[in-house]
């Protein structure tokens, strides 16, 4: 079973409690894990000025910096007294990819929280936005808090995606339902499992077709093939009959209808890359990221830090 041993805390550079917060909080509580916040800070025109008078700038700088701090250690203070470990530190840097990525490398977390941020369909057109990079490059896996209306999730929502091999995906389905079983059992909640069926990916086509185009035989084949795969991961996990859910459709829309009606606080879900940079199976997460209907964790397969 996944073991939840240090989680990270993205916090927003504006001194605000956020869900991501409530839901870090909770998380640590219930796993026993180290919570660490970090927030990166910086100040454009602290910065400038910077280039006429270095001291000065330092000075002004350290003492900015330090009102974060004394911030951060407050919101600390009453987590550790309900006795978890909790650190935290600001960093003078922009929250850019690469200064998160460099963080999380260095930091080495069982689990990176962030808030998710909604950007309109204009702007995604012109520019790859922050929350959508780093599901794709955060070499752990990444929980996106939409909000925290339950901040110790009551139900968790295993999404997997059988229609590609095990060895295509490197046991991905397995480590999606194991790190959301870890967090119902810890948390006592609900876990459900659901594939969405009927897509199946052939050869080298670059995105999924539905099986109701292929042959009788064939995709009778697939089905059956995927139904055993289910079965499998639902007994290993002793997920409940009434929980185990096999739907039909596309499977981003499937999820978000389904997660939605029934209230689900958290679905977990995986991606994966091809060996082209643009190739990107697990598109689904993409295509939940900006309407999601609840907070999401992504998990990807088992991959060294840099």
């Amino acid at each position: 079973m996944h073991k939840l041993k240090r989680i990270l805390l993205i916090a927003p550079s504006e001194m605000t409690l956020t869900p991501a917060f409530e839901r870090a909080h909770a998380l640590a509580c219930a796993t026993g894990a180290l919570l660490h916040i970090v927030a990166f800070d910086y100040v454009q025109a602290l910065a400038v000025a910077g280039l006429l008078d270095h001291e000065a700038m330092a000075q002004a700088r350290e003492g900015y910096l330090q009102v974060h701090r004394h911030w951060l250690e407050q919101q600390a203070r009453f987590y550790r007294c309900a006795g978890l470990q909790v650190s935290t530190e600001v960093v003078w840097a922009r929250s850019s990819l690469t200064n998160l990525l460099e963080y999380v490398n260095d930091f080495r977390p069982d689990l990176v929280i962030k808030d998710t941020h909604y950007v309109a369909a204009l702007d995604r057109a012109f520019h790859r936005p922050l929350d959508w990079r780093l599901l794709r490059e955060c070499p752990t896996p990444l929980h996106l808090v939409t909000n925290a209306r339950n901040p110790k999730p009551l139900k968790i929502l295993a999404a997997i995606d059988l229609s590609h091999l095990e060895e295509l995906t490197q046991g991905l389905n397995d480590r999606i339902v194991d790190l959301a079983s870890t967090l119902a059992t810890s948390c006592g909640a609900e876990l459900h499992l659901l594939n969405v069926s009927r897509w199946s990916e052939l050869g080298d086509v670059p995105m999924s077709v539905p099986t109701s185009s292929l042959d009788d035989s064939l995709r009778d084949a697939i089905e059956d093939t995927q139904q055993e795969a289910f079965d499998v991961l639902a007994e290993r996990y002793c997920v409940k009959d009434a929980h185990r859910h096999l739907l039909t459709g596309i499977p981003h829309q499937v999820i978000g209808v389904f997660a939605q009606q029934h209230a689900f606080d958290m679905v977990v879900l995986g991606t994966v890359y091809h060996q082209a940079p643009e190739r990107f199976m697990g598109d689904t997460v993409e295509s939940l990221l900006n309407q999601a209907p609840c907070s999401l964790m992504i998990v990807k397969p088992v991959r060294s830090f840099d």
